[in-house]
């Protein structure tokens, strides 16, 4: 049995229901309809031999096999290796579900070398390379070693599709999570666009991170629609 076939036998029509509603962006006979746990099951028991060949044959036809890809990607250890397979791949992402799965572990042992990738990618004109430069700042640089230029890349970045809006809102409820001093001033100089800086004070709110008063002024700086303009 292939892994396409491997891939159709695990077929749940209800989660293939659930998922098309979730990812507006791919078309319904593209989505099998599997779970994430079956799908890393299957990445770990496959044989190196086979996910070789399967990384190779792109494009793939099924959105689950894009997950998988995106998984035997996150495992390769040698960082040169993970990079040159990322960037093989990212042109074919196509949706924020395989985007978002995309994260090699290597990448956080890397982060001088990983930064100026990031700093490449942010660059492109595809909209799921450009999510994923964000994610990869959003993943590895709002810890310990947080810079404040790292928030002023996402600041810097076009949000003028839906999906990086999205991103970089999140990107930015993570800092005012972990880094409240150096984001909070993107926020109150309103240095994002309005529909990102609504969004990222939405998501700010909803999480258990900040506290109720760093909640209650985050709403004071939402941005209204001038209706008149």
């Amino acid at each position: 049995m292939d892994i396409r076939e491997k891939l159709l036998s695990l077929k749940d029509e209800k989660y293939k229901k659930f998922t098309s509603a979730l990812i507006p962006t791919v078309e319904s006979d593209k989505i099998i309809g599997v779970r994430m746990p079956e799908i890393r099951n299957l990445c770990k028991i496959l044989g190196e031999e086979e996910k070789a060949a399967f990384i190779k044959d792109l494009p793939h036809k099924y959105h689950e096999e894009n997950l998988l890809h995106a998984c035997i990607i996150g495992k390769i250890k040698d960082f040169d290796k993970a990079v040159s397979e990322t960037e093989k791949f990212l042109p074919y992402i196509d949706n924020w579900a395989v985007c978002d799965s995309l994260s090699p572990a290597v990448f956080k042992r890397e982060k001088d070398r990983l930064l100026q990738k990031i700093k490449t990618w942010l660059k492109s004109d595809k909209t799921y390379t450009v999510r994923f430069a964000l994610k990869m700042i959003m993943t590895h640089y709002l810890d310990d070693d947080f810079k404040p230029e790292y928030l002023e890349l996402a600041a810097k970045t076009r949000a003028d599709e839906y999906y990086l809006s999205m991103m970089i809102a999140w990107l930015f409820a993570t800092a005012l999570a972990k880094q409240y001093d150096s984001a909070i001033v993107y926020i109150e100089n309103r240095r994002l666009d309005r529909a990102t800086h609504n969004r990222a004070i939405q998501k700010s709110v909803e999480s258990y991170r900040i506290d109720n008063t760093k909640k209650a002024y985050l709403k004071t700086l939402n941005i209204k629609e001038n209706k008149n303009a």
